[in-house]
């Protein structure tokens, strides 16, 4: 089975929630691809900037039984989603009348389970689909009984955190997320994205950079991290990525940062010209995942989140539909290699200049054809293109995006004209 896809499979049944065994188990399954991941823990009560580290929440059983019949009509065993996540602890006996103000549905998609959580604010409740409910329904004086075995008690918070060294101490950081239960997309695709993303860079011989990938929980994992390395990361961080969505056979998408032109915003939106002709382009005003504290005033890093379908733009987001089957092997790797490209160019992007006066001759190069026709310049333009514009002011990315020469071809000339020593890096940068 295809590494990306096998992945999601083998993590899609965890319970995960914002802390407790199901995303240690996560992580663990993560360390176990990389001994070298570092899990880092926050104490329930811990403060980060405004927020508090809650308490663990775990679960080991939830069901809704008919009394009459015996027969468990929802069953968290079945399906994860089933249980409003966080919920506390009870054990009761109550009519379809008392129990529907506990039930969450989607009358409009009545064969999905939604996703129901409340970190924050103490409450129970199930999720089931519509057409379980109108099943329901038809019987409102039926006796159920209703049982959620959880705990809810100060604990820890985990997330996960694998540093690359490279030449220098410039960091890259790819940071994804590891908090939701049952959704192949949402949740499972950016964590196995970015552990084949950590393999890659390992295997290259030298590295222009640090890498830094995260998986933390969403919201208070990212601000816990940042309350603990805001300065080092304000200091040493040259790009980052968000990946999450990013498993679908939909277009590609990006969510840009606060100000919408930083180095990553530069990057995607570049490399994302390799796959798509009319890419989904959303701005800051659209944010939703953790570009929110990466890019927050006073924090204001260099990041942007990059997707497949982006969150919220798919009618399965946050239901049991986004499983196993919306996501495939052929949407994963195009996910992947739009994140790669986004480190290939980031590796190879410089300031160039030419090591000649005027074109060099290419021709005994073996760069350029020996027999001149009137489609020859048109054979060598990307190539000549790029020489032109190695004046030590323009970074390829500007120059492929100002000769609209796509990012894969720009990284083959770049690398025929390095070999043949006609580009240097400019001494200014």
């Amino acid at each position: 089975m295809h590494n990306l896809y096998r992945h999601c499979s083998q993590l899609f049944g965890i319970n995960r929630s914002l802390t407790g065994s199901g995303v240690r188990e996560t992580l663990n399954y993560i360390k176990h691809q990389h001994p070298d991941l570092k899990i880092i823990s926050f104490q329930s009560g811990d403060k980060a900037f405004d927020w508090t580290i809650p308490d663990e929440w775990n679960i080991q059983d939830a069901y809704i039984e008919c009394i009459e019949t015996g027969k468990k009509v929802v069953d968290f065993k079945k399906n994860n989603l089933h249980v409003v996540s966080y919920s506390i602890p009870v054990n009761k006996h109550m009519s379809f009348k008392e129990l529907d103000q506990y039930l969450h549905s989607i009358p409009d998609q009545p064969d999905a389970i939604p996703y129901i959580s409340s970190y924050y604010s103490p409450r129970w409740g199930f999720c089931l689909s519509n057409n379980q409910r109108q099943e329901l329904r038809a019987n409102p004086d039926r006796k159920y009984s209703v049982h959620i075995d959880s705990t809810l008690q100060p604990g820890e918070m985990n997330i996960g955190e694998l540093v690359i060294p490279g030449e220098s101490e410039e960091e890259i950081v790819i940071s994804t997320y590891i908090c939701h239960p049952s959704m192949a997309n949402n949740e499972l695709s950016g964590p196995s994205v970015a552990i084949e993303l950590a393999h890659w860079v390992k295997q290259l011989t030298k590295k222009k950079y640090t890498y830094r990938f995260l998986f933390l929980v969403e919201t208070i994992g990212s601000i816990a991290y940042l309350s603990k390395n805001l300065k080092q990361m304000k200091k040493n961080v040259k790009a980052g990525f968000v990946l999450t969505c990013i498993g679908d056979e939909g277009d590609y998408s990006i969510v840009h940062s606060r100000q919408g032109n930083n180095y990553a915003d530069r990057v995607a939106q570049y490399a994302i010209k390799e796959f798509t002709q009319q890419p989904s382009i959303y701005s800051f005003l659209e944010r939703g995942s953790d570009e929110r504290q990466y890019c927050a005033p006073g924090v204001d890093l260099p990041f942007c989140t990059i997707s497949r379908t982006k969150f919220g733009e798919y009618p399965e987001y946050h239901t049991s539909l986004d499983n196993l089957s919306f996501i495939s092997e052929e949407g994963l790797q195009g996910g992947y290699n739009f994140a790669l490209l986004c480190l290939k160019l980031i590796e190879k992007n410089d300031y160039y200049i030419s090591n000649t006066i005027c074109e060099p001759q290419l021709g005994k190069r073996g760069l350029y054809p020996t027999l001149s026709t009137k489609k020859t310049k048109n054979i060598v333009r990307n190539m000549m293109d790029l020489i032109a514009y190695s004046d030590g002011k323009n970074d390829i990315i500007h120059i492929g995006e100002k000769a609209k020469i796509t990012p894969s071809s720009i990284l083959e000339e770049l690398n025929k004209l390095l070999k043949a020593n006609l580009l240097k890096k400019s001494a200014e940068t």
